[in-house]
């Protein structure tokens, strides 16, 4: 029995949740080595060669989440910080190790400045009506 008297564990507390804050699971890091490219829409992809996370003791819990979440369906950096129910800081920590050990790698979005201007696609389509 807790010291609570009701049998309750002191690691979890009914309206605040589990007392673990999310950076223990990043061992208080804020940053990884390629986070600053893990913009919200960045679509993160398990590697093929990516058996069994499990099997890896170097990686928790939320690392093996991550590539099995991944696996059958690419997932954003936004979307896995909803599914997990994890900051987006925590994700970006966690996916940067994962693209680290290469269990995952990431697909980044078009710049917009490198998307071809909207007048020159209609110049093409004008072009190609025309022939």
């Amino acid at each position: 029995m807790s010291a609570d008297g009701q049998g309750r564990s002191h690691w979890f507390d009914d309206e605040a949740g589990p007392v673990v804050r999310p950076y223990a699971m990043t061992r208080g890091r804020t940053t990884s080595a390629g986070q600053h490219r893990l913009d919200l829409i960045a679509v993160v992809v398990t590697e093929p060669h990516a058996d069994d996370p499990e099997a890896d003791p170097t990686l928790s819990p939320e690392h093996v989440d991550i590539v099995e979440l991944c696996r059958d369906t690419p997932q954003s950096v936004a979307e896995l910080a909803a599914e997990l129910d994890l900051p987006i800081g925590v994700v970006r920590v966690l996916v940067g190790d994962l693209v680290d050990a290469e269990w995952v790698h990431v697909n980044r979005p078009v710049p917009p400045a490198e998307l071809p201007d909207e007048s020159i696609l209609r110049d093409v389509i004008n072009g190609l009506r025309a022939l």
